[in-house]
């Protein structure tokens, strides 16, 4: 039996449209929210162990073929001309095997539907938002909220077992 894969789908332009820090940035420049955007699924990637694709509309541009690269770990998808985000990720959906879970990050309720029906999860905007600011709060509560310690002495780094071998070490030469 095969262990689960985990694939979360990202609808790039829906989900910088849907996230107000992400909106703004894109009010001046689109490019800058992708990457904006890019970093934070890197981050999350990373705490979630989720394999993520984000998917950017490219379908306006003429001639354009469908382009994928990997950023940090992320798998970044531009559509091919006349191919807008909504339809790759209904095409990547459509008979994917048993053992992958896939996820959609979407706000638009009509891919959210048509995603479902083929077997997808489905996450709004809204909902990936909060688990990214949950993931970022506990590696937050984890590693930088951690008190320094008072000083830097044996007995705040070492177990008891390791402390006690070390002193007789010590004591032996």
């Amino acid at each position: 039996m095969r262990a689960m894969q985990e694939i979360l789908l990202v609808d790039g332009y829906n989900i910088i449209h849907a996230w107000s820090d992400l909106k703004t940035t894109a009010e001046y420049s689109l490019e800058d929210a992708r990457h904006a955007l890019l970093e934070i699924m890197q981050d999350y990637q990373g705490y979630s162990g989720y394999r993520i694709i984000v998917v950017f509309d490219a379908h306006m541009i003429p001639g354009g073929l469908e382009k994928k690269e990997i950023i940090g770990g992320v798998e970044v998808v531009y559509t091919r001309e006349n191919e807008t985000a909504d339809r790759y990720i209904e095409r990547f959906v459509d008979g994917l095997p048993e053992y992958v879970r896939v996820m959609v990050a979407t706000s638009d309720y009509l891919q959210q539907t048509i995603v479902m029906s083929r077997g997808a999860v489905r996450i709004s905007a809204r909902e990936l938002l909060e688990q990214v600011r949950l993931f970022k709060r506990d590696i937050k509560k984890e590693y930088l909220d951690k008190p320094e310690p008072k000083s830097n002495t044996l007995e705040e780094w070492a177990s008891p077992e390791v402390a006690k071998i070390l002193d007789r070490w010590r004591k032996q030469g």
